[in-house]
């Protein structure tokens, strides 16, 4: 049985093979260089985890990225001849996502501000690529890999939005139930546990815990997420069991945002929520 809704991915006008022809003439030219892959991200400003996902075309590799690799690699002009390429290519990313996600999904490129309370799983956002994987390839019906595969590079490539200057004003609570769970197995969730430690220790953002001891709760119906696009109002996003509802009604929208209010009062703060999550690594 086929899934209800088929993605469109804009395969058809080379976007993902146009990356991952990129991907391949970087990592030469970094290994020609001597450079590994750690070497290479800390003078481009990114981990190696984030170097191998764009040399393999997972993630989209930035202009910014591309300046910078053509003269610490000794390119000799070659990547910045592609610059005009990638930025058509990048305009046509969110084509890339399934019809029903991409008024969504335009919105959260162009958002000042996310809120999201997360229940199930962690958010596509801060999720790494072997966790966007492990959900992927756990999904029933099953998914084939190719589509697996469209669907990490589709996830990873939502995370630009916290690579914009300036940064979008950020605010994220999980349960705790949600850390807990082995999505993938002990490596994958310990790397999924490092990652939300790097996120919510950035300056524009607020990781916060729920924890599971709670006697009271505010919101026990399902995760939602709030977005405020450039020079736009607010709404809200939610999905049931793949059935997707974005909320633009000033009311509803007004009870989110004060239902989200109540989470985060009741939830761990800051501090505590990554001493929390330290814990969890053994790190504390």
């Amino acid at each position: 049985m086929g899934e209800r809704r088929p993605e469109t991915p804009a395969e058809a006008d080379g976007t993902a093979q146009l990356f991952v022809a990129l991907g391949k003439m970087v990592k030469f030219l970094r290994e020609r260089k001597g450079l590994t892959q750690k070497e290479f991200g800390e003078l481009v400003g990114y981990g190696p985890d984030a170097v191998s996902s764009m040399e393999r075309g997972v993630r989209t590799l930035r202009p910014e990225v591309l300046l910078k690799a053509d003269e610490l690699l000794d390119a000799g002009g070659l990547l910045k001849e592609v610059l005009p390429e990638v930025e058509e290519a990048m305009a046509k990313t969110r084509t890339r996502h399934p019809e029903w996600y991409r008024s969504y999904a335009g919105l959260e490129a162009e958002a000042v501000s996310v809120y999201d309370y997360s229940t199930m799983g962690v958010l596509g956002l801060l999720q790494t690529e072997d966790y966007a994987r492990a959900v992927f390839t756990q999904r029933h019906p099953p998914l084939d890999e190719e589509t697996i595969e469209k669907r990490v590079a589709d996830r990873l490539s939502r995370q630009q939005l916290f690579e914009k200057w300036p940064p979008p004003e950020c605010s994220f609570v999980l349960e705790q139930a949600v850390l807990e769970r082995p999505i993938g197995g002990p490596a994958v969730q310990a790397g999924q546990l490092r990652r939300l430690l790097h996120i919510g220790r950035m300056r524009n953002i607020q990781l916060q815990v729920m924890p599971t001891g709670r006697a009271e709760h505010p919101c026990l119906d399902n995760s939602f997420t709030l977005l405020t696009p450039k020079g736009k109002e607010q709404v809200g996003y939610m999905e049931s069991q793949g059935y997707p509802r974005l909320v633009t009604d000033r009311e509803e929208v007004r009870i989110l945002a004060a239902r989200y209010g109540i989470i985060r009062a009741q939830a761990l703060n800051p501090h505590e929520s990554l001493d929390l999550i330290e814990k969890m690594l053994g790190e504390r």
